[in-house]
């Protein structure tokens, strides 16, 4: 049987598959979520990140964003978080590093490594994560339908407001992967949403989880 697979337009910048490191600097960052294809901007001063960063910028421009479990001195880790590459890297005149990661690919973290740079450093595993080189599949309208019905829902029961014509243009990748970024979700939503094998998975558990959160909110009201 033929592979129907569409493999994305990735720039000219980003690693192929076949090109992914076998260490990778993380960074552990309570609700700082990347996604493939999607965006984070984030402001480095400590230390042991400058280090990170430059050390980065020297091989192969990717950081592996990944949750921690707890808010200890050194946090237990998820296990599965998503690289993202440097897109932009600026030195500001009071010593920061202000970048902007573009998520490129899920890993499982297989090991971690001792390092003398502050920074903690693994051995990825990238094999599970393949497919995130692919384009997603649309999920059906029924998914996304609902989907926006228990948006809207969550978003009245937060009172939150959204501009719906700018989100209307987004395609349901780039609509989930904004969201998951800044809506207040809990550490194990915002988890099992970068887990989710595909797009229909993942929208079909922020579904859930949005549906979870307002039917919780009616509650208390």
């Amino acid at each position: 049987m033929p592979d129907s697979r569409t493999m994305k337009k990735l720039s000219p910048f980003m690693q192929h598959f076949d090109q992914l490191p076998g260490t990778l600097p993380v960074f552990p960052l309570p609700n700082a979520v990347v996604l493939p294809g999607s965006n984070l901007p984030l402001n480095i001063f400590e230390p042991r990140y400058l280090n990170m960063l430059q050390d980065a910028m020297e091989t192969h421009h990717l950081i592996g964003m990944v949750q921690p479990r707890d808010d200890n001195t050194k946090p237990e880790l998820f296990q599965v978080g998503c690289a993202g590459r440097i897109a932009h890297y600026a030195e500001t005149r009071d010593g920061r590093l202000e970048i902007a990661l573009t998520g490129l690919c899920r890993f499982r973290i297989m090991e971690e490594l001792s390092t003398t740079r502050g920074y903690r450093l693994i051995k990825p595993d990238w094999s599970t994560f393949a497919a995130d080189y692919d384009e997603p599949v649309e999920p059906e309208a029924q998914d996304k339908s609902r989907f926006i019905s228990a948006l809207q829902a969550y978003l009245n029961h937060k009172e939150m407001q959204a501009d719906w014509n700018m989100l209307k243009k987004l395609s349901t990748e780039e609509l989930t992967n904004s969201l998951v970024s800044v809506l207040p979700l809990g550490v194990e939503d915002k988890q099992m949403l970068i887990e989710a094998s595909t797009l229909t998975h993942r929208v079909r558990a922020f579904t859930a989880i949005l549906e979870s959160n307002s039917e919780t909110s009616a509650i208390r009201h």
